[in-house]
C-alpha cells in the first residue's frame, strides 16, 4: 500500500472526511512523528507500537570497490519501531 492509497482508505473509511482532509490528517500524523523522532522523544500507540531514535555507531567496514580497503562507517541516527502486544498477537494469528 502506498501514500495515495492509504489516503484513499482513510477517506472511505472516516465518515464526513474529504480525500483532502484525509491527506492533511496522515501528513499531520507523519510530520508529528519526524519531528518527535528528530528531538530525541518516542511516539507510543497504545497497542500498535511505538517509534523511536537510535544512535548506530561508528563501525569499520570495506570498501566494495577495493576490498582490501577498510573504510570508517560513520555514526548515524536512526528511526526504530517496536511493536505493541496487539499488533504482535494479529500478525501472529491469534487475533
Amino acid at each position: 500500500m502506498n501514500k495515495a492509497q492509504l489516503i484513499d482508505k482513510i477517506y472511505h473509511q472516516v465518515e464526513g472526511l474529504n480525500k483532502k482532509q484525509a491527506e492533511k490528517m496522515l501528513e499531520v500524523l507523519t510530520n508529528t512523528i519526524i519531528e518527535e523522532l528528530k528531538a530525541d522523544r518516542q511516539v507510543s500507540i497504545a497497542g500498535f507500537g511505538t517509534f523511536l531514535s537510535r544512535v548506530r555507531y561508528a563501525r569499520g567496514g570495506v570498501n566494495p570497490q577495493r576490498p582490501s580497503e577498510r573504510i570508517t562507517i560513520p555514526a548515524v541516527k536512526v528511526a526504530k519501531f517496536k511493536t505493541g502486544y496487539h499488533l504482535k498477537q494479529v500478525l501472529k494469528g491469534k487475533r
